[in-house]
């Protein structure tokens, strides 16, 4: 077995009070020394900023489930699920019903996941942590767990998602994978978590959903299906599953991440799993995750922006302008301009669609969910600006990347005018964020088609007092729809 090798130190940060300090052994493989910090850690130890976060990102995801609750793809497990799903202690967002666990993380996950505007955090690999919400949900629900468990899960599911995100180089994105395949081993830790098992029986979890939830790349190449809104979700579940196994006493590999024909063996090298391990506790990552502000592709945020300032600032028409160059990184010009993306008619390609996103922005100057319908998407108006869109792979935003998302746009106009923006970090991101105000704004439009306004205002004051809530349960049945 290959093992890793830990320093040795003291997991401490600014709390809510107490100090608890845990010392990790200097010789232990890496899903046994997650789960043993994972299985200790309290909500005391958890900095101020990172339970405000964790409340903000679960406003956000609330909304983008709901949101999401009337889209084809929910529609389609749903009723799946009519025939599937058993009677349990786990609530469906919008439907409001009660089923199992399982049944229950697939389901509002795929609501959160399916307008792609959820959060996004992108070093070597992207993710979206907020993808694991529903585990945490699901789980607290079936064990009856308050506000304040719900936040550790949280903050647990944001530190190791995102950690996973810092660990392979090149990214496995870059190597044909998809990132589910990593969320698939921070969902049962999260799952774990809520329903409070020890750190023996998170650890079997973890080896038993890494080792059966790898995912090609294929579902983000070329020409987008449906199932490019379904592989977290699953990653999700099958998170909840192997929690769920792992309560009963089945066992999984321990040596899931560095052991042999393993994670880092089989999907090659380079890998720094100190990544995983080093310094937890001492700072939060959910700190750094950024938001969505589009409900788009992340690496199409930036150009987005950009465009935009552009447009409002010199009252472009569409009609004006002959061409829009956009140097970005090399991943970017591959995933979101391929040829596939000049002709998209689906949601799915025409949100992972640079051309299609910056010709919405010509034509409707915003980038909404309403600008991904069918009608928009074919829209003769829209359409007509695809080929003005240039993307062009840049050196220098390689360079910067991940520290800085830069792009550099230049809109040429007919009579030969050029105007030009660089853009470091879009609006969403943590350098940018979105103030609490705008999270509320964005949760209620996307929320105010299924859910009255009472309800939404029941919904915000009970997860900005979440520390408060004596059962999850009584969130979540405030987020059924009632209009």
């Amino acid at each position: 077995m290959n093992w890793v090798r830990l320093r040795p130190h003291s997991l401490q940060s600014r709390s809510y009070g107490a100090t608890l300090t845990i010392t990790m052994s200097t010789s232990e493989n890496v899903s046994a020394a997650v789960a043993r910090w994972a299985a200790a850690l309290r909500f005391e130890q958890l900095s101020v900023q990172a339970v405000h976060q964790a409340k903000r990102f679960l406003l956000d995801a609330l909304g983008c489930a709901l949101g999401g609750y009337g889209q084809p793809d929910v529609g389609v497990y749903l009723d799946l699920m009519r025939e599937t799903a058993g009677h349990g202690p786990a609530r469906v967002i919008g439907s409001g019903a009660q089923v199992d666990p399982l049944s229950a993380a697939l389901a509002n996950a795929l609501m959160i996941r399916v307008l792609d505007y959820n959060d996004i955090y992108w070093q070597q690999d992207p993710c979206h942590p907020s993808d694991l919400i529903p585990a945490a949900l699901a789980c607290c629900e079936r064990t009856g767990s308050g506000g304040t468990e719900l936040i550790v899960s949280l903050v647990l599911g944001y530190e190791l998602e995102m950690r996973f995100c810092e660990a392979a180089f090149p990214g496995i994105r870059e190597r044909g994978w998809h990132h589910a395949t990593l969320t698939a081993f921070a969902a049962p830790v999260v799952a774990a978590r809520a329903l409070r098992l020890d750190a023996e029986r998170m650890q079997h979890a973890i080896g038993i959903s890494g080792c059966r939830m790898g995912t090609f790349g294929a579902v983000t190449a070329g020409k987008l299906s449906m199932m490019k809104n379904i592989v977290d979700p699953l990653a999700c579940q099958s998170g909840v599953l192997a929690a769920l196994l792992a309560e009963r006493g089945c066992t999984g590999p321990e040596h899931i991440i560095e052991g042999k024909e393993g994670l880092v063996e089989s999907l090659g090298p380079a890998w720094k799993l100190e990544a995983l391990t080093a310094g937890l506790g001492e700072s939060w990552r959910i700190e750094r995750c950024g938001m969505k502000g589009f409900p788009t592709e992340a690496l199409t945020h930036a150009p987005i922006s950009a465009v935009l300032e552009l447009v409002a600032a010199h009252d472009l028409s569409p009609q004006q302008v002959e061409k829009v160059e956009i140097r970005t990184l090399a991943r970017a010009a591959d995933i979101l301009a391929d040829p596939s993306k000049y002709d998209p008619r689906t949601k799915e390609t025409a949100d992972h669609s640079l051309p299609y996103c910056i010709a919405a922005a010509l034509v409707d100057r915003q980038v909404t969910p309403a600008q991904f319908s069918e009608d928009r998407i074919m829209d003769p108006t829209i359409r007509a600006q695809l080929r003005k869109v240039e993307v062009v792979a840049d050196d220098e935003a390689q360079r910067h990347f991940p520290r800085l998302q830069r792009v550099a746009v230049v809109i040429t106009t007919t009579d030969g005018r050029r105007y030009e923006k660089r853009l470091d970090y879009p609006k969403g991101d943590y350098r940018n964020p979105l103030t609490d105000e705008e999270v509320e704004r964005k949760f209620d439009a996307l929320a105010e088609r299924f859910v009255s306004a009472d309800v939404r205002t029941r919904v915000k004051r009970t997860v900005w007092t979440l520390e408060q809530l004596g059962r999850v349960s009584e969130l979540m049945a405030l987020c059924e729809a009632d209009l």
